[in-house]
């Protein structure tokens, strides 16, 4: 379809052509056959024909349209006469209609239920066999056959069936699109191809005569270019020169005001207003100034409103704008002419009330300020104000329905920081205030916008005026943030306030945030806004849900915008506020002067013409579809709209079902018969198939789904049935009624398509599926000898038993039929291929005794479950009454008291049991009384004789039946288990004797498998709740050969035979956890057992210790710990030989991981002794790491150090030792411990070293001299622990041993105290590791030695360890052990404090003099004394370090300023100012991208010796340098056109926001130097200093 048509006259149109009306006119459909490979293409474009009057005011609802006449469809067969179009269309589409009013029915899209049914359902009763199963074993005997229930094949309740929902017929990406389409696209399966833009979301029309004289050449100079634009009754046009333009809508220039007056001379119109009644216009001029006029006569003005001088309004009473300032904003208050609000870029507002003064011609105005204050002229000292302005504004409108506020003068201003809402009459009064969202984001686009709905006359549901009018609703935005305000009177109750103004109310009652800053709103309609976005995207919003519907690219409509607010705000906006970052960014451009709704229509004034779009409602875009060939997607989407799954306001629908479905119906219907006529070609071209076998499937689906939201199954059957009869393809509409019947939704079927419909599926072996959707069918109007008929014929006896039950209620007769196939089950030669039908029998027979309906497991109704369990329990239990024949031989069964019970336990008995267990729960059974209400009149023999049966009988029954030789005893043990857990259930129901519960006991101790071991005894616990045996003892042994442990020690329990019961519990493997309570509950406090009972417990536990152990280790540990520690060591000698085990079982005890056991403290002292030390000594083999940390919790005494000690050398927890010695006293000792252990680390470290250059894992190495280091420090951590432990518990100063002067000599460690020694070793082995280390690192490093070959190789060390990291780990380790020796000597001390002052000194001098008695010169060390005393700088360091980051802080935010100010300039817009070429953002399209990835790809490597070349030109002073050398450097391809290519689409931005691309900046620089260079020789080259063209 064309977007755009070249001219439309704006007349009135005829209601059967509206658009508004929903009509679906077929004249302009076309439908063309291009070959088969082709398919379907779209004919012409629809035309709707305009004749030529004038407008009509149409004020009346949606509705009224849409109830009006509809065009009809035309046959396609109509519409193809030898491949020609039937008729020719207009060339231009009259896009403005009778505008009338637009729907006000609300909606939101419903989305149903897509989840396919489930076709496999869970099996019943026994699984298939190939072969009769052996008598006497349960069919699932794992699954324990008295706890399950039997469910049939097909699910008791089925998912709903997939509902084909409307078609997507549009990309997810376009710009262009329909929300909504694009939801049901996702959902959508298996879609018909359609075109990317099905319809137009908005059909503009460009008014080509209008625009012709509003901006032609001709009417720029004699009017001056379009600035502003309103809609009323006319199209009226404000211009640069002061000149208002008031066209009709057939683009007729009906009045010029202005010429002639003394507008001309303020300036250009900057806003414009008409009144209520549209007889008067207002203009406000860029100079201040504001003129009325009646447009019937333009001669003069109707009133005047000259702006104040600054000067003036100082000191004086009166207000008015100030000289100079534009006005932006105009409205008329109600329905006077002489009544007006306005504001001005400068944030003022005013309303102006004008009066009749002395004379007829004179009028005196007086003019209120309700908005801003007047300017300072004078600078003050104290904060400057904020700037403002007012960015939208706009007055109440009359609705069609009177309200309180048409007499208040509301008119609603947003500024940068609120939305204030005044009413102006009778004085000014504010009414509300809300400030800008906090939540909008930063350094955004500054926009607001905003407009009224006023108070509408709504109709109720049956389409009756209500009385109360709809609530006033304001949208309004700042940015991406929009909402909607309602407001509302505040009712007084008491009468009070009628000579008051009414009190409202306004409450925020929807929020939405769009994606980019909106620039305009317009309400559409009552339920739709219409929404414009920075980037020129025109969004459609629903205003119930604020939901994005439709959304449509207006780019290319270049539409007229201006910066005005740029440079008032401009102090706002560049100047970041901490409070509220929101406010800083860039300020959008306005659009409000050219963006207008009237009447559900769009109107936009753009650069060049204006433009009038209406949006597609649902006839268009059906209609769109249908033209495109998507015949398909047209009844999809009709069908959507039909049960109201699309927004319904959005597409002119009404709310209410009843009218949608009058509209849509009639229309759907038609689609459908001309779709069937066209796809199966009953036209000229008869005979041959038009669409693909794909298209006929979606075909099938789409009018089946149709169909059932018509409630319409005769044109379903009659007429889409009958096409694809004819066609040879009625399986596709069977396979189609599938999901829809096991969903529910179709009940009913003709007789003659069930037996098509059975026949095709047994044919493709659907079988099951096909059970399934017969029992989904309503019985009652089936054929029923049809159906039973062919089910029998195809086994289908689910069903069979489905119909028969339903239709004839009866519920034996194809019982009997089952049973008939299962009688031979006696002697083995059952028909394998009768096995699945009779094993139906039980869950049939389970269903229907539990008042289910078989096989689908719905409730039945109670008077037919009485009914048909009365039938069922004779049939079974009416002894010779019922007939039993023989399946071979079709005799009676002679002898068969029961025959027709013989030959369902002769099937199979564990199942009938099973089934009967389930049916016992069913209060049928409880007797006469409480079973039925039922008229006993009415009730046969049959019927009376079965209600009166109950449990008590029928256990009777089986008893006589079910006896040896007919029955084997692992077949009676069913029986006993069925009686035994039904006797505690019903006990007042079934009363037996004690020799048959004993027997029955007896019987289920003897069971025949291992697989029902388990529920025979659960039987007997069963059994035993209720029956107590007189020898009860006596069956011990019994239970005892049947292992049924579980009864024994609930025997042994109430029997308080407690050692009995802990010997079971031991001889239960199946449930050794019993043990463990077992003990529990024997040895806890206060359980009452006598000592000889405890001791013997004590003995069982003994002789019982391995399978204890064997039990559960640790549970074993933690038990014998809590109830009896005493017999640890007899248990822990069972694991003798099983370290690991007896490492488990320690760790339980000794560091128990649960609060509730105990540590081992209650332990025998001389045990504990003995466990800790073992302990210790499997935690060396099992946890060496732990070892530490598990000493260091013990207490001096706890282990003995001999036995110990050992171990842990041998296994490397030297530290551990240490702890242990120093607990003992030998500190000495200790020590020497650790610096033995360290000068075998300092070995191996060294001699890794020295075979470093030999190893051929250099990975390997370096991560074991790693480890080694790592173990250094960590031992020199523990000397440091025991050095400073020594010096805590040095209380008194041990006296210094004074030596005479003359005999110095003598070593300087004499006068040290034993922990300064300790202090001393420690150091001095730290120093020695690290010189030693030190000096092997230096000597191997970087030596070169000669290789086998000659030639000198480098066997540095280097290559294989990190040097620095070891010599740093080292250091590191020196410089802590100083700083500990240093903390620790320079605590006070209650001795002699100034001997321990000096502490560190005597220590420092011993070992300085021992470091010379070792190595005479000092020099290896000083670069190990020069890591000691860093040490001391280290918290000068710190501090010093702070101190930079506390200066660095201080420049942090002046750094996020600058940054944020150097993100560069907002561009006013999207298209090129010089081309007018979109550059940038959607729809900018793929050669950006394209020229960028070129780019990439042909950037040479820049040469260092090129980017440090000097510039060119003679090497003296400065040469000029080429912009494009400066900008960047655009490599040149070897065809010569790269830089052409890429350096097109560089883009110049200048400060005052407008964009160039280069070459279009390059052509006008040199256009506008032309006349200079002309003569001259060759232009100078262009240099990268521009200046914007259009600010020069």
């Amino acid at each position: 379809m064309s977007t755009d048509q070249d001219e439309a006259d704006i007349g009135p149109v005829e209601p059967s052509s509206a658009i508004g009306n929903g009509s679906l006119a077929a004249s302009g459909v076309e439908l063309q056959q291009r070959g088969e490979e082709r398919g379907l293409e779209s004919g012409q474009n629809r035309s709707f024909g305009a004749s030529n009057g004038e407008i009509s005011e149409v004020e009346e609802e949606d509705s009224k349209a849409i109830t009006a006449d509809h065009d009809k469809f035309d046959d396609y067969a109509d519409l193809h006469q030898g491949g020609e179009t039937v008729k020719e269309h207009n060339e231009e589409e009259a896009s403005i209609k009778a505008l009338e009013e637009p729907s006000s029915a609300d909606g939101s899209t419903s989305v149903p239920d897509d989840l396919p049914s489930a076709r496999s359902s869970i099996l019943g009763s026994s699984p298939g066999r190939s072969s009769l199963p052996r008598r006497g074993v349960s069919p699932t005997p794992s699954l324990r056959p008295f706890d399950r229930r039997f469910r049939a094949r097909i699910s008791p309740s089925p998912l709903g069936s997939p509902r084909a929902l409307s078609p997507g017929f549009l990309s997810p990406h376009s710009r262009q699109s329909s929300v909504a389409s694009r939801t049901l696209q996702e959902l959508q399966d298996d879609e018909v191809d359609t075109p990317e833009s099905a319809w137009e979301v908005i059909r503009w029309t460009r008014l080509k005569k209008l625009s012709g004289q509003a901006f032609s050449e001709k009417g720029k100079r004699s009017f001056g270019r379009p600035t502003c634009m309103t809609v009323s009754a006319s199209i009226i046009l404000g211009t640069s020169r002061g000149i208002i333009l008031v066209f009709d809508y057939h683009q007729s220039l009906k009045t010029i005001i202005g010429p002639g007056t003394k507008a001309l001379e303020c300036g250009s119109i900057t806003s414009i207003a008409v009144s209520a009644d549209q007889s008067s216009v207002a203009g406000g001029h860029s100079s201040g100034d504001i003129f009325t006029w009646e447009i019937a006569k333009p001669a003069r003005p109707l009133l005047h409103i000259p702006p104040t001088e600054l000067a003036r309004l100082r000191g004086s009473d009166s207000d008015g704008h100030v000289s100079g300032v534009s006005i932006l904003h105009l409205g008329f208050l109600g329905t006077r002419h002489t009544a007006l609000v306005s504001a001005d870029v400068k944030g003022m507002a005013f309303s102006h009330i004008a009066s009749r003064g002395m004379s007829m011609v004179a009028r005196s105005v007086h003019t209120t300020r309700i908005l801003g204050r007047y300017p300072d002229t004078a600078p003050s000292a104290l904060k400057p104000k904020r700037p403002s302005s007012v960015l939208a504004f706009a007055s109440l409108p009359l609705g069609s329905a009177e309200h309180s506020t048409d007499s208040m003068g509301i008119v609603a201003m947003l500024t940068p920081y609120l939305l204030v809402i005044v009413s102006t009459t009778p004085v000014a009064q504010t009414q509300h205030k809300s400030a800008r969202p906090k939540e909008l984001a930063a350094h955004g686009a500054m926009s607001a916008a905003l407009a009224w709905y006023p108070a509408v006359q709504v109709k109720n549901s049956d389409q009756v005026a209500s009385d109360k009018p709809s609530s006033i609703k304001l949208a309004y935005c700042w940015s991406t943030m929009l909402m909607i305000l309602e407001v509302s009177e505040i009712e007084v109750s008491d009468g009070s306030g009628k000579d008051k103004p009414p009190d409202l109310l306004f409450q925020v009652r929807k929020r939405w945030k769009a994606e980019e800053a909106i620039v305009a709103i317009q309400w559409l309609s009552r339920s739709v806004l219409g929404v414009m976005t920075i980037t020129q995207q025109l969004i459609i919003l629903e205003d119930a849900s604020l939901k994005v519907t439709d959304s449509s690219d207006l780019i290319r409509r270049h539409i007229y915008h201006i910066d005005i607010f740029s440079q008032q705000l401009s102090q706002l906006i560049e100047k970041l506020d901490e409070e509220d970052t929101s406010m800083h960014g860039v300020v959008a451009d306005a659009f409000y002067m050219s963006f207008r709704a009237y009447k559900g229509r769009l109107f936009m004034l753009g650069f060049n013409d204006v433009s009038v779009g209406s949006m597609s409602n649902w006839a268009d875009r059906l209609l769109a579809l249908m033209e495109q060939g998507n015949f398909i997607g047209a009844i999809r989407l009709a069908t959507s709209y039909f049960n109201g799954e699309t927004d319904k306001a959005t597409v002119g629908l009404p709310e209410n079902d009843s009218s949608r479905h009058n509209v849509v119906r009639d229309k759907l219907v038609e689609m459908m018969s001309a779709s069937l006529r066209y796809a199966f070609g009953k036209n000229q071209e008869a005979g041959i198939r038009r669409v693909s076998e794909d298209q006929l499937v979606e075909l099938a689906a789409a009018c089946t789904l149709a169909c059932i939201s018509l409630e319409d199954m005769d044109f379903l059957f009659e007429d889409v049935y009958a096409w694809y009869e004819d066609g040879k393809l009625q399986s596709v509409v069977l396979e189609k009624l599938e999901s829809h019947i096991l969903g529910g939704e179709i009940t009913v079927i003709p007789p003659s398509i069930i037996k098509d419909l059975i026949n095709h599926f047994v044919s493709q072996g659907w079988n099951s599926r096909l059970e399934e959707i017969l029992c989904r069918l309503n019985s009652e109007t089936l054929d029923l000898d049809q159906v039973t008929t062919l089910c029998r014929q195809y086994n289908l006896y689910d069903a069979l038993l489905y119909v028969w039950n339903q239709a004839l209620r009866d519920y034996t007769t194809i019982l009997k039929e089952l049973l008939d196939l299962g009688s031979d089950a006696r002697t083995g030669s059952l028909d394998a291929g009768n096995v699945e039908a009779a094993q139906k029998v039980f869950p049939y027979l389970s269903y229907i005794l539990t008042s289910r309906v078989y096989p689908i497991g719905s409730p039945l109704p109670e008077e037919q479950a009485v009914i048909a369990k009365a039938e069922i329990y004779h049939f079974l239990f009416s002894g010779n009454r019922g007939k039993a024949v023989n399946g071979t031989s079709g005799k009676q069964m002679p002898g068969s008291t029961f025959p027709n019970l013989e030959i369902i336990l002769d099937l199979d008995a564990p199942s009938f049991l099973s089934m009967l267990n389930e049916a016992f729960e069913d209060n049928f059974l409880n007797g006469p009384l409480e079973s039925s209400d039922m008229d006993e009149a009415s009730l046969t023999d049959v019927q009376r004789w079965g209600m009166t049966l109950n449990r008590q009988l029928i256990i009777s029954i089986l008893f006589e039946i079910m006896v040896t030789p007919r029955y084997q005893p692992e077949e009676i043990v069913y029986m006993d288990m069925f009686v035994a857990r039904n006797l505690p259930k019903f006990p007042q129901y079934i009363l037996l004797s004690g020799s048959i519960l004993h027997r029955v006991l007896g019987d289920l101790c003897k069971y025949s498998s291992a697989e029902i071991a388990d529920d025979c005894q659960l039987s007997v616990e069963y059994l035993l709740s209720v029956y107590q045996p007189p020898d009860l003892l006596s069956l011990i042994p019994l239970f005892k050969q049947a292992r049924f442990f579980r009864v024994m020690k609930s025997i042994y329990k109430a029997e308080r035979q407690y050692p009995l019961l802990l010997e079971t519990c031991f001889q239960d493997d199946e449930n050794p956890g019993s043990i463990f309570e077992c003990i529990g509950d024997c040895l806890r406090p206060g359980a009452g057992l006598t000592d000889i009972q405890v001791q013997s417990i004590r003995n069982i536990i003994v002789q019982n210790a391995e399978k204890l152990v064997s039990a559960d280790l640790e549970r074993a540990a933690v038990t014998i710990q809590q109830y009896a520690a005493d017999l640890q060591a007899v248990v822990l000698d069972v694991l003798e030989g099983d370290e690991h085990s007896q490492y488990q079982y320690l760790r339980t005890i000794l560091e128990p991981q649960s609060p509730s056991v105990s540590d081992g403290n209650q332990l025998i002292s001389f045990s504990k002794n003995r466990f800790v030390e073992q302990y210790v000594r499997l935690l060396c083999d099992y946890d060496r790491e732990h070892v530490r940390d598990y000493v260091e919790t013990l207490k001096a005494g706890d282990l003995r150090l001999e036995a110990v000690v050992p171990a842990l050398e041998s296994s490397g927890a030297i530290d551990a030792a240490v702890i242990l010695m120093a607990r003992e006293g030998k500190v000495r000792e200790a020590s020497e411990r650790i610096t033995q252990h360290l000068g075998t680390l300092e070995a191996a470290l060294i001699g890794l070293l020295d075979a470093a250059t030999d190893a051929p894992d250099p990975a390997s190495t370096q991560e074991t001299a790693d480890y080694l280091v790592e173990q250094m420090d960590k031992y020199i951590r523990v000397g440091i622990w025991l050095c400073q432990g020594q010096s805590k518990t040095a209380s008194q100063p041990i006296a210094l041993v004074k030596r005479p002067r003359p005999n110095r000599k003598r070593s300087m460690e004499e006068e040290l105290s034993v922990d300064e020694n300790l202090w001393l070793d420690l150091i001095d082995a730290v120093v020695q590791i690290t010189r030693n280390v030190s000096t092997v690192l230096e000597s191997r490093s970087g030596t070169p030695t000669a290789g086998s070959n000659g030639q000198t190789q480098q066997t540095s060390i280097m290559k294989v360890f990190d040097r620095s990291k070891l010599l740093t780990s080292l250091r590191t380790t020196v410089q802590d052990t100083f700083t500990a020796l240093l903390g620790a000597t320079s605590m006070p001390s209650t001795g002699d404090p100034h001997r321990k002052n000096m502490a560190f000194l005597r220590i420092l001098r011993a070992f300085l003099n021992r470091a010379s008695e070792s190595s005479p010169s000092l020099s290896n060390l000083r670069t190990v004394l020069g890591a000691i005393f860093s040490a001391y700088s280290y918290e000068e360091s710190l501090l010093d370090l702070a101190n930079r980051l506390l200066d660095k802080d201080l420049f942090v935010h002046v750094q996020e300023v600058t940054a944020l100010r150097k993100r560069g300039w907002r561009p006013l817009g999207q298209v090129c100012e010089g081309c007018g070429q979109r550059v940038w953002g959607p729809g900018a399209g793929g050669t950006i991208w394209d020229a960028w990835a070129d780019k990439q790809n042909q950037t040479k490597p820049v040469d260092l010796a090129e980017d440090t070349a000097p510039a060119a030109g003679n090497g003296k002073g400065k040469a000029t340098v080429r912009e494009e050398e400066q900008a960047e450097r655009i490599p040149v391809s070897p065809s010569g056109q790269g830089e052409r290519n890429i350096g097109d689409k560089i883009l110049i931005i200048f400060s005052c926001r407008h964009l160039f691309h280069r070459r279009c900046l390059e052509e006008m620089h040199s256009t506008s130097n032309k006349g200079e260079s002309e003569g001259d020789g060759p232009s100078p080259p262009v240099v990268s200093l521009y200046a914007c063209p259009l600010c020069t």
